[in-house]
């Protein structure tokens, strides 16, 4: 694992200074694949789109080597606490565990989904505001030289800046792309999408494997270089500085607050 991370650095920076096109890059992940068998119109998308696996599911472990065998990026999208005790399956991480519980439901995830490159967080609006899980996670995530894309379910996340802290690479999510099942909103979404991307010169989107958000994404994707923005593999977005081993302290600091509501969108798809 720590050779991925050597290679990734190396693909990184020649990535950067292959860039001459001047393009924006878009890096687009499907989360909740799993559960259902139609999971697998995913596959259909351009393999840049990256999968992120629930882990114990009926279809999990297949998708991931069906993503891999595209050359698709996978991720473990980690069931974690919300603040409305939204049900969050198997694999979950909770306030209430200590630390060799953490660590045993997460190594146990890792193990149960292949060629994983990093890790998200499925809801997690409860868990994210607390420094301590978050750090425990962090050192799993380390250990097992995984990058963290937090999928900011609460403005008052401290994840990314714990995984600052415990030298783990990190990005975070910019847009939900259907917080409503709706063709025509996705559709919106997809345009903002892209007017961050054109703003920011980058961007991270998430969607789900809705069959509306599958359609819509395989109409406007093809689209995207009329906007002069590049597909790209969500690896390829970590800051190159963050590739290298951090070896800052851990912040203590806890925040306790009201969150959004960004973890509605991360419920749990039907079976």
């Amino acid at each position: 694992m720590r050779i991925l991370f050597s290679l990734l650095f190396i693909f990184v920076s020649a990535s950067a200074a292959a860039n001459t096109t001047g393009s924006n890059k878009l890096a687009i992940v499907i989360d909740d694949i799993g559960y259902r068998s139609s999971d697998k119109s995913a596959l259909d998308l351009p393999k840049q789109v990256t999968f992120s696996v629930l882990p114990h599911t009926p279809y999990g472990r297949q998708l991931a080597e069906l993503g891999n065998q595209q050359q698709r990026e996978i991720l473990l999208h980690v069931p974690m606490e919300s603040i409305n005790n939204l049900l969050l399956g198997p694999g979950a991480i909770t306030s209430k565990m200590d630390k060799s519980n953490v660590i045993k439901t997460l190594q146990a995830s890792i193990a149960d989904i292949p060629h994983i490159i990093g890790v998200n967080n499925h809801m997690g609006s409860l868990l994210t505001q607390k420094s301590e899980p978050m750090s425990w996670t962090m050192e799993v995530l380390k250990n097992n030289d995984l990058f963290f894309l937090d999928s900011r379910t609460s403005r008052y996340s401290q994840a990314e800046f714990v995984a600052q802290r415990r030298g783990v690479p990190t990005l975070h999510r910019h847009i939900f792309l259907d917080n409503k099942i709706d063709e025509q909103y996705i559709e919106q979404q997809f345009k903002k999408m892209i007017r961050i991307s054109q703003k920011n010169g980058e961007a991270i989107a998430i969607g789900h494997p809705h069959p509306a958000t599958m359609r819509v994404l395989k109409r406007l994707i093809p689209t995207l270089r009329q906007h002069n923005i590049e597909l790209v593999d969500l690896s390829t977005l970590l800051p190159a500085s963050q590739l290298v081993d951090n070896q800052q302290s851990e912040s203590n600091i806890d925040v306790t607050a009201q969150t959004n509501q960004a973890d509605q969108s991360e419920q749990l798809s039907p079976q």
